[in-house]
């Protein structure tokens, strides 16, 4: 089995860069993914040749622009294997699609007394939406409990699990710890108290495999930014009844069948919940980035990327003053720490210095930070062209950081 990262870091232009006249090391890929020439060349050739509204025009750029636009959402079908590209919804990330859900089907179904849960480790889009919906129809948010290693307590789930459980919204992978959760796991537990599930994929998509028929989950999302693809542009994953049982999420044109002041009846899914003029060449990107991801030797390529993040795991147990924060059996993608005596914000502002692009911060997630008792931390992230070299860089321009502050 072999992965040939250089031949794939030679597609994306933006890491041949120097930063502070140093190469650019990206380890911010937790926030967004680079973009191959394949993606930055599909979005450029359809505004160069294709350009046009979707779905009314009755011309060659807009048929051409249409096909191109729906053919999209039967990339997102496969990526997903969904039973139908109807059940792809586009919306312009993972955020936009958990508020659907939650003011679509939350303020239609939920009812005082009922309850929603979230991990205590979830990005703030998927606690928030909660929150606001909860407080118009007098249902609970309530939290499943994460342990000291930043894994989900399944026992303290399997506590909260009870009638009272109208839905269950969780991520499949932390974006500030990189915990990989037992999802299918989840689903099957909480379908068995009759909630519904919807799975935050974000941080999932650009690392696994994915199968909404063999997970069995009600909703699951990602952003295209996230995957290789443009920012704006985001799927969400919803089963067919489910989707037409819930009422419109906006309003606008194209939602719509026929419009009267004396009634308006809508659109069928998926068009229903897709009103005004989508981003159509981030859907062209977003199909362009999948098809490229699909031409990858999957298992080689997730092979290497676990060998990166094991080797920056153990370079970071043996790094004086660094503490890893989130001590999962099973992560992706993250490595989150601390340094003793220092904030992580010098931190990250030290590294970028010498070219070492991180993220630091609470990272959306707030809650996780306060359980584990940091106000923040240093986090990189990684994707499938990072190398062992990256991690040497990273730790080489710690060093550094050290010499500075102390």
């Amino acid at each position: 089995m072999s992965f040939d990262v250089q031949a794939i870091r030679a597609q994306f232009p933006i890491l041949a860069q120097q930063i502070n006249g140093n190469p650019l090391v990206y380890l911010d890929n937790g926030a967004t993914t680079q973009k191959p020439d394949a993606v930055i060349d599909a979005i450029s050739n359809f505004y160069r040749h294709d350009n046009s509204n979707v779905h009314r025009g009755a011309h060659t750029l807009s048929d051409r622009a249409t096909s191109a636009f729906e053919q999209a959402r039967v990339a997102v079908q496969g990526l997903l294997n969904a039973g139908s590209s109807d059940e792809i919804i586009w919306t312009k990330g993972t955020t936009e699609s958990v508020n659907l859900v939650a003011f679509s089907w939350g303020q239609a179904n939920l009812k005082p007394g009922d309850r929603v849960l979230v991990s205590a480790m979830e990005h703030h889009a998927n606690i928030v939406p909660w929150q606001l919906v909860c407080a118009k129809t007098g249902a609970e948010v309530v939290p499943i409990p994460v342990t000291d290693a930043g894994e989900l307590d399944l026992e303290a789930l399997d506590g909260l699990l009870d009638e009272r459980v109208k839905f269950v919204s969780i991520v499949h992978v932390s974006n500030a710890l990189g915990t990989v959760n037992p999802v299918a796991e989840i689903i099957a537990r909480a379908h068995r108290v009759g909630a519904l599930v919807m799975v935050d994929g974000a941080q999932a998509v650009a690392h696994f495999d994915l199968d909404m028929q063999a997970l069995d989950c009600d909703f699951y999302t990602f952003s295209g930014h996230k995957l290789f693809g443009p920012t704006g542009i985001g799927a969400l994953y919803g089963k067919m009844a489910l989707l037409e049982a819930m009422p419109p999420f906006m309003g606008g044109g194209e939602m719509i069948e026929t419009v009267s002041f004396e009634q308006t009846t809508f659109n069928r899914v998926p068009y229903k919940f897709e009103p005004g003029t989508p981003n159509i060449a981030g859907a062209v990107g977003l199909a362009a980035a999948i098809t490229w991801f699909n031409g990858l030797d999957r298992a080689a390529m997730m092979a290497h990327e676990q060998a990166v993040l094991d080797y920056a795991v153990e370079c970071a147990h043996n790094y004086p003053g660094l503490t890893l924060i989130g001590q999962a059996d099973q992560r992706a993608g993250v490595l989150s720490f601390v340094l003793d005596g220092s904030h992580p914000h010098d931190v990250g502002t030290l590294l970028d210095q010498q070219g070492v692009a991180v993220r630091t911060g609470s990272h959306c997630a707030m809650p996780i930070m306060s359980r584990l008792g940091v106000s923040g931390t240093v986090r990189a992230s990684f994707a499938l062209y990072n190398t062992r070299e990256d991690v040497d860089a990273l730790f080489a321009a710690l060093d550094k950081v050290k010499l500075f502050l102390f």
